[in-house]
């Protein structure tokens, strides 16, 4: 499987984060998480799946557990199994993030 031009899968929408499933196997998944300006994906956890965030496009704040960082495309963040994580967008730009979990979630 081959996928290019990952940036062009991104949808939005303007009720919450949108998500864009880009490749799933048995032990990874790799999709993307779309936020327009103002949009967040909360504080949460993932017991048992470690996941790497990769910002494709624009801009936005990242917490891993007690840290906050400011991360613009090129940069990525880690979340370990159980380490409390978030993403928000701050704007003026909309967001494109690829989040990649393994092992893949359950639904997603």
């Amino acid at each position: 499987m081959f996928v290019k031009n990952i940036g062009s899968l991104a949808r939005f929408t303007p009720e919450k984060m949108a998500k864009q499933t880009v490749a799933q196997g048995e032990t990874l998944f790799a999709g993307l998480n779309c936020f327009e300006p103002g949009q967040e994906h909360a504080l949460h956890t993932h017991q048992g799946q470690d996941k790497l965030y990769l910002v494709l496009e624009g801009s936005g704040e990242v917490r891993v557990g007690e840290e906050t960082e400011t991360l613009s495309a090129g940069d990525a963040a880690f979340a370990a199994s159980g380490v409390p994580h978030s993403i928000h967008n701050p704007g003026p730009e909309r967001l494109v993030v690829m989040a990649v979990l393994a092992p893949p979630p359950t639904k997603v």
